[in-house]
């Protein structure tokens, strides 16, 4: 099964990741959702991030939202940022649910005893739960990501990550291919975080 070549590529990033003093350095509990791109509103069409379908309230209904409400790593609400949370379901039966691919990178690299066997990401129109290893990825683009500068953002419909694509720019890529930008990104990502969270603490003691 692709997870488990997806555990050794996280194995070999975790190692390269560890290696530098300001990548070991994982993003503390956040306090609303401070950390990235805020959830979109939900309207309308698929491809804005004003107009997408569903919403977070009703998302906040499903399964694993309320099984795991809240982010481990970042503490942001999985419901509000349904769109780009992540079910991790491994060998032993648990599961881990994260707010974004960033999170679930991290998660994969340090419980690489723990092999998961389903890893299910939100569809960034409907966003329902789909397997995140046969989505249609878009990398990239002119909106800033979840947790992340550069976007990752999945669809369950070629055509619709095709339309996003043509609406806000970015690539198709597989799931391979966005792991290995995740932990690319991971270093700027974490200080990128860092400073939000110091902003908005230096703000909320003025």
């Amino acid at each position: 099964m692709r997870c488990k070549s997806i555990m050794l590529t996280a194995l070999l990033a975790c190692c390269l990741f560890v290696s530098s003093p300001a990548m070991a350095q994982t993003p503390p509990p956040a306090q609303g959702g401070m950390h990235g791109q805020q959830a979109p509103a939900a309207q309308g069409g698929m491809h804005g991030h004003g107009d997408m379908a569903g919403s977070g309230d009703m998302a906040s209904m499903d399964p694993d939202v309320k099984a795991h409400p809240s982010c481990p790593l970042c503490g942001m609400n999985r419901g509000k940022f349904a769109h780009s949370r992540m079910l991790l379901e491994f060998e032993d039966g648990s599961s881990y649910g994260a707010c974004s691919l960033h999170c679930a990178v991290l998660e994969m690299a340090v419980s690489l005893d723990k092999v998961p066997v389903k890893i299910l990401v939100g569809d960034y129109g409907t966003k329902k739960l789909i397997d995140a290893e046969k989505a249609y990825w878009v990398l990239g683009g002119d909106q800033t990501g979840v947790m992340s500068k550069r976007a990752k953002w999945a669809f369950a419909d070629k055509a619709a990550a095709e339309a996003y694509i043509k609406a806000h720019g970015g690539k198709l890529a597989d799931f391979d291919a966005v792991i290995q930008a995740a932990f690319e990104d991971m270093a700027a990502d974490t200080k990128m975080i860092r400073e939000r969270r110091k902003m908005m603490k230096a703000k909320q003691a003025s």
